[in-house]
């Protein structure tokens, strides 16, 4: 219709292109292909934060390690454990379009995490570790990064969720075919709770009974060891 315009009535060129490109603009956004682009640079935003506080927590390893190894330096077992998962986590590299590769990140981290776990139930049988206070203060530095992770986690998974929900509705699933925009694959979770709330982490607190008074604790011999069962793979969450 434009170029019959500029045929029949003289219509300058520059006229021709604003129009052309006010048209298109016009059925891009009836179309939804601006939604798929505002929804698809919100996922990239939320990933970059959980790839952020990930990273956050990753840094905060060698100094955890190297405090309680001035305390507990007969635990190698357990500071090589986290030392190693520090270093797979670093091999990774994902890329959160590829399902296979986001799996292979998830499963690291949580490694990771569980190494965490074991490394700080372990300072439990430490008194003058716990009172440092350099490792107090890196403790609340991981409550607070654990927290993050959560939330980080939790909003990225809901871009993904608007995203892939965008993409198959109609009539946007038909621009997103066209243009090669499919659903994304979803960061899992071992528990859905875990990303409904961010969890207050307790990393050493005195366990208390329903009224709020500590509980008594038994001698070190009763207590599970840092890697039995009983002792748990992960940080108490409230």
């Amino acid at each position: 219709m434009i170029l019959m315009i500029k045929r029949f009535a003289g219509v300058p060129d520059r006229l021709v292109t604003w129009l052309a490109a006010g048209l298109l603009s016009l059925t891009l956004t009836g179309c939804g292909y601006n939604d798929i682009q505002s929804a698809d640079e919100a996922t990239k935003s939320a990933w970059s934060e959980v790839v952020n506080q990930y990273q956050r927590r990753s840094d905060l390893i060698p100094n955890l390690v190297n405090t309680v190894k001035g305390y507990a330096d007969q635990e190698k077992e357990v500071l090589v454990r986290v030392t190693e998962a520090r270093s797979r986590v670093g091999q990774v590299r994902v890329d959160p379009s590829d399902e296979g590769s986001l799996r292979q990140f998830e499963s690291a981290q949580r490694e990771m995490g569980s190494a965490l776990s074991r490394l700080l139930v372990v300072a439990e049988n430490y008194p003058q570790l716990k009172s440092d206070q350099n490792f107090r203060d890196l403790q609340a530095q991981l409550e607070g990064t654990e927290n993050r992770i959560t939330v980080a986690r939790k909003r990225y998974i809901e871009s993904i969720e608007r995203h892939n929900v965008l993409v198959r509705q109609f009539p946007v699933n038909l621009t997103a075919m066209v243009f090669g925009y499919k659903a994304k694959p979803q960061f899992s979770v071992d528990n859905e709770r875990e990303i409904s709330v961010a969890p207050k982490v307790d990393f050493g607190g005195a366990a208390k009974d329903g009224s709020g008074a500590a509980a008594p604790s038994g001698p070190a011999s009763d207590r599970p060891a840092a890697n039995s069962p009983a002792s748990g793979a992960s940080p108490r969450r409230d």
